[in-house]
């Protein structure tokens, strides 16, 4: 849940970055960092924050060189505070180097005792300074096969853009379960994990970065390696039901068309008599708008975000979460008052937020209040970089259909089918996607420990 921008071969590589990471802040609010290279040095930031706040005009001009890797963070693990921010920049034998990751390695603590055993000193409690250790401790001769070193020991789903004074690589996880594009910015190259960075700048979508894939771009261009052979994709879907902007195109399909048939199929297999159909502003409008198109029940704004929070799901303290609903969101009770509503949203993971939504629209003066999920139920952990770490925090996992009904205070609830999702993503047999968090079915290998210590949290 963190998003990464790399730019090699502009001028003004830093402010370049800082616009990358600004179309990027969505997949993170609590840290922003850039490291440039002027070809002999490297040049770092790192503040907690917002990118707006964290780059004044004074701190880019002093990100010199033409080359940057950037990253917004929002920790699935780790600590949120200023020695976890990155990207990660240190100096070894090698030279200097900076990590940028977005994703979890699962067998980390594994990896990590047996580092420090021999020596190694960690700086912070995030997954990603593993993989510097490691590239340092490595005796391979030029910073790719470093870097595959080190990922060879490391299990789990990640993109990663690494940086020197003369080159920068950029690698995703054999299954591609977390995003990263490439694109061409006037004669150069870019990185970004969605499209949506490359509309900002003008820059040119290439294509993915594919799975297992090892790119190296330094001053003889673009190559392309497969350390790892060639695997079967296998993408998060969560990403499009909720996490990526409207605007990010993959596989040729914008997230907004996907999300929109997610509202189309729910309305199939989940029809109700109503007078108004409400979207859960942002993430929730798209299906909303598929679900009033295909019931042909009018769509209304029935509630109104304030972009003045962040998005409540990835705020790191439940505390903050609970407050920021009412900070968020306001009815609009000329909307709601004696209608029978139906509400449309991207997922229930917790329910207290859409327990609080749907109080606020009875308090407005709904008569009916309908509950529409555009994703299946949300029944399994992710270790994988999506922010569901713990099983008993999942209503899903312990609770039936009619539980949740009865928490969430609504008249009636329907989430999508598993089926329906795959028909709205174009994957008919689920075969390309991650869908561990919804079937339970976990593409890359997850210890016996990790999942026993999660099972057991349910009901507790």
């Amino acid at each position: 849940m963190c998003g990464i921008f790399g730019i090699y071969g502009h001028p003004e590589a830093a402010k370049m970055a800082y616009l990358g990471l600004h179309a990027l802040q969505h997949r993170g609010q609590e840290s922003a960092g850039i490291v440039t290279s002027d070809g002999t040095r490297l040049y770092t930031s790192r503040k907690m924050g917002l990118v707006a706040d964290a780059f004044p005009p004074c701190e880019l001009e002093r990100l010199v060189g033409s080359a940057a890797i950037g990253h917004v963070r929002y920790s699935t693990a780790g600590e949120s505070r200023i020695q976890e921010a990155q990207p990660f920049a240190v100096g070894c034998r090698h030279g200097s180097v900076a990590v940028a990751h977005n994703g979890n390695f699962v067998n980390v603590e594994a990896v990590r005792t047996n580092l420090e055993t021999k020596g190694s000193i960690f700086q912070s409690s995030a997954d990603t300074e593993v993989i510097v250790h490691l590239m340092a401790r490595s005796q391979a001769d030029d910073l790719a096969a470093r870097l595959t070193d080190a990922l060879r020991q490391v299990r789990g789903a990640y993109s990663l853009l690494v940086l020197t004074a003369e080159s920068m690589v950029a690698c995703r996880d054999p299954f591609g379960v977390r995003p990263l594009v490439l694109g061409r910015l006037r004669g150069g190259f870019v990185l970004a994990s969605e499209t949506s960075a490359f509309r900002l700048l003008d820059a040119t979508y290439i294509r993915e970065v594919e799975p297992g894939e090892l790119l190296v771009v330094d001053g003889n261009g673009l190559t392309s390696h497969f350390p790892w052979g060639r695997q079967e994709r296998r993408f998060c879907v969560f990403e499009q039901v909720y996490f990526a902007r409207p605007d990010t195109i993959i596989d040729d399909r914008t997230i907004y068309q996907d999300r929109v048939r997610m509202g189309q199929r729910l309305a199939d297999e989940h029809p109700v008599e109503a007078d108004v159909v409400v979207g859960v502003p942002d993430s929730g409008l798209p299906a909303a708008i598929g679900y009033s198109q295909k019931s042909g029940i009018p769509l209304e704004l029935g509630l109104i975000r304030s972009h003045y929070v962040g998005r409540t799901f990835i705020e790191p303290q439940q505390s903050i979460r609970h407050f920021g609903v009412k900070l968020k969101l306001s009815a609009v009770e000329t909307v709601l008052v004696g209608k029978r509503v139906v509400v449309v949203d991207d997922s229930i993971v917790r329910g207290t937020t859409c327990r609080k939504i749907i109080k606020m629209i009875r308090a407005a003066g709904a008569k009916e209040v309908h509950f529409r999920v555009s994703s299946p139920p949300t029944k399994f952990p992710c270790y994988y970089g999506i922010d569901t770490p713990h099983r008993r925090e999942l209503i899903a996992a312990s609770h039936s259909v009619e539980e949740i009904t009865q928490f969430l205070d609504c008249d009636t609830i329907g989430y999508l089918s598993v089926e329906g999702l795959r028909w709205s993503v174009g994957d008919q047999d689920g075969a390309h996607h991650c869908e561990a968090c919804f079937t339970g079915d976990y593409p890359i290998e997850v210890s016996d420990h990790v999942r026993e210590r999660q099972l057991k949290l349910v009901g507790t």
